[in-house]
């Protein structure tokens, strides 16, 4: 056989096998532990993706290190459409922003497939505290100095709580974590403070009176917690960030498995079920195209690099 006839043999191969995807379970790689937004919401899309693509989708959470370790092992997987990530905020636009050398390019080492939505952040505080406003927080904090501890669990917490704490001239203690998720614990248990977070766990804590909602980092309230106002309600200025989530597969993914999960995804994200469960983490859902997502997340890129500096952030 001679090398153009092979060439078209490989090419006609690899056009069926693209056309049949896919034939087994595909994994979805989540860069935050469970119990987290992230991974809430991740549970909330996988099972009617699954159902749409004709094969299960199969989460794997894979946390730590601002979304670096997630990130690098979907860049590094086959791009066969059967490795796709739920990249966020922290791993796509925090992490190589905060960094001198970015461990990966967010535009070009991954395929943009679409986005899945936009994280509502609220301003949370333990009970304990005798403080019921955000301005009561910011007058308990400065008569406090060094007293109080503020827990992240991601790449908004961090920076959203960081310009906070600069602006109003804040002596706070840094405790990170891995993910929303095993803040909130410790947040409910007292032995966090003050958060700025994702819903997730904390939503029904708040209506049992053992956390306060202090404000949203939203543009609007939000009708999961009504009393908790806007930044800018309670006179603070809004964060400069997008706390997101999209659907990406590593470099180089077909064209047509680019299309297909697409096409899927865009139909589980207007389903009202769907929409519907979302709404309880405080989660906008909205897909997008290829182009759109790749658009927006060196827009964000850019933007969390100016909040970094802002601050003096860096992961170095």
């Amino acid at each position: 056989m001679n090398k153009i006839a092979i060439g078209v043999a490989a090419a006609l191969f690899l056009g069926a096998a693209h056309a049949q995807y896919p034939n087994k379970p595909v994994r979805l790689i989540v860069p935050f532990p469970p119990g987290g937004a992230a991974e809430l919401g991740a549970r909330i899309f996988a099972q009617p993706l699954g159902q749409q693509l004709g094969q299960p989708v199969v989460i794997e959470t894979k946390p730590g290190a601002e979304g670096i370790i997630a990130s690098e092992l979907v860049k590094q997987a086959a791009p066969d459409g059967y490795t796709l990530y739920y990249g966020t905020a922290t791993g796509m636009s925090f992490a190589p922003a905060a960094k001198k050398v970015p461990p990966y390019d967010p535009v070009n080492d991954f395929t943009p497939i679409s986005m899945v939505g936009i994280f509502g952040f609220f301003v949370f505080s333990h009970a304990s505290l005798p403080v019921y406003t955000i301005g009561d927080l910011i007058g308990y904090a400065r008569a406090n100095p060094g007293k109080l501890n503020y827990g992240t669990g991601n790449a908004t917490s961090i920076l959203a709580t960081a310009q906070f704490a600069a602006q109003q001239k804040l002596d706070m203690v840094h405790i990170p974590y891995k993910g929303d998720g095993p803040l909130s614990l410790d947040l409910i248990a007292g032995r966090v403070h003050i958060s700025i977070a994702t819903p997730g766990l904390a939503v029904q804590h708040v209506k049992d009176g053992k956390l306060r909602a202090l404000a949203t980092l939203l543009p609007t309230r939000n009708p999961l917690l009504p009393d908790a106002p806007t930044l800018p309600e309670a006179g603070l200025a809004p964060v400069p960030i997008t706390p997101w989530g999209g659907l990406f597969g590593p470099a180089k993914l077909p064209k047509e498995v680019v299309e297909r999960v697409g096409r899927d995804i865009a139909v589980v994200l207007a389903k009202p079920e769907v929409r519907e469960a979302f709404g309880k983490l405080a989660f906008e859902p909205r897909s997008s195209t290829p182009q759109e997502l790749s658009a927006f997340v060196a827009e964000q890129l850019e933007a969390y690099r100016r909040a970094a500096r802002a601050v003096g952030l860096s992961l170095d």
